[in-house]
């Protein structure tokens, strides 16, 4: 994987990134634009908890000391004592292409196997987002299906491919 890529908490500074980012398609990428949101939702969520909690939480990516973007993730409910963690992941535009989306989605991998008893960590793709798909495998996420007309973006109904990757599957 791509060296010098690593996995940091949010700090004050970062919330004017992700600010931008969510501001603008072209810095959140096409698949990630959902339209304008909360500008203030950002700054609330870390004042509240450091954006870090046991249901939902963010971890800017860094590669050679400058920010490339950032990883999140959530608990989701599977039954009654258990549940997974649905990862997500928004590069800026000069960090793409280059490998560290795989880096940073095995960083986060390797981070939520060792901090959680969790067993099973997934993500879901837009269908036409080719370099995501190829990223998760890069990764060590395994395909698994295609979730019909799952999520909604840019005026259609767009399908989905969800990756896992178990416990037992972490690469080493």
């Amino acid at each position: 994987m791509t060296e010098g890529t690593r996995l940091r908490p949010v700090t004050e500074p970062d919330l004017d990134r992700l600010d931008e980012m969510f501001a603008d398609p072209a810095l959140i990428g096409e698949f990630n634009w959902g339209g304008f949101s909360d500008p203030g939702l950002w700054r609330r969520r870390f004042a509240e908890n450091g954006l870090l909690t046991d249901d939902k939480s963010v971890l800017m990516v860094e590669a050679e000391g400058a920010t490339a973007g950032f990883v999140s993730w959530e608990r989701v409910r599977t039954g009654h004592t258990a549940y997974v963690h649905q990862i997500g992941i928004s590069l800026l535009p000069a960090a793409r292409g280059r490998g560290l989306g795989a880096a940073a989605q095995l960083l986060l991998a390797r981070y939520l196997f060792a901090h959680s008893p969790g067993n099973r960590i997934q993500a879901a793709t837009e269908a036409g987002n080719i370099a995501e798909q190829r990223s998760l495998e890069k990764a060590g996420f395994v395909r698994e299906a295609v979730l019909k007309e799952h999520t909604f973006r840019d005026g259609a109904w767009r399908d989905e491919v969800l990756y896992r990757m178990l416990r037992s599957e972490l690469p080493a």
